[in-house]
């Protein structure tokens, strides 16, 4: 099993796809790594050798990766709160910030509530 930038890659994916299993590695920006790696696509994770792991990890390096671009992606959310714009209101508050209407949907970012159904007014005498 090799291990990069901190994560254990699954031994039984193709290259191309275990290398998106690292926090700011998408598909393309994999395909790229392994280019410059000079590593097969769809050789498996358990079939890298030390040195092509070698490879990998000296190339990742130079990339933005997990904690250190999860804290940048932090400070930046900071910052806009901090400067008291409508995008960083929106993260203070909980709520989506990049225009999606919030009538409906937006449980993800309001949390799930339970419905409550229209209540009915006591009849009077």
């Amino acid at each position: 099993m090799a291990r990069i930038a901190g994560i254990d890659l699954p031994k039984n994916k193709r290259a191309v796809i275990g290398l998106t299993y690292i926090y700011g590695i998408g598909s393309t920006r994999s395909e790229e790594i392994l280019t410059k790696a000079d590593v097969d696509f769809n050789k498996r994770i358990a079939e890298l050798n030390d040195d092509e792991v070698a490879r990998l990890r000296q190339i990742i390096q130079e990339y933005r990766v997990e904690g250190q671009l999860r804290g940048e992606v932090q400070m930046n959310i900071k910052r806009l709160m901090d400067i008291g714009s409508y995008r960083g209101l929106r993260h203070r508050r909980g709520l989506p910030a990049r225009g999606q209407r919030t009538r409906t949907n937006s449980r993800t970012r309001k949390g799930r509530r339970k419905t409550v159904a229209g209540k009915k007014k006591a009849a009077r005498k």
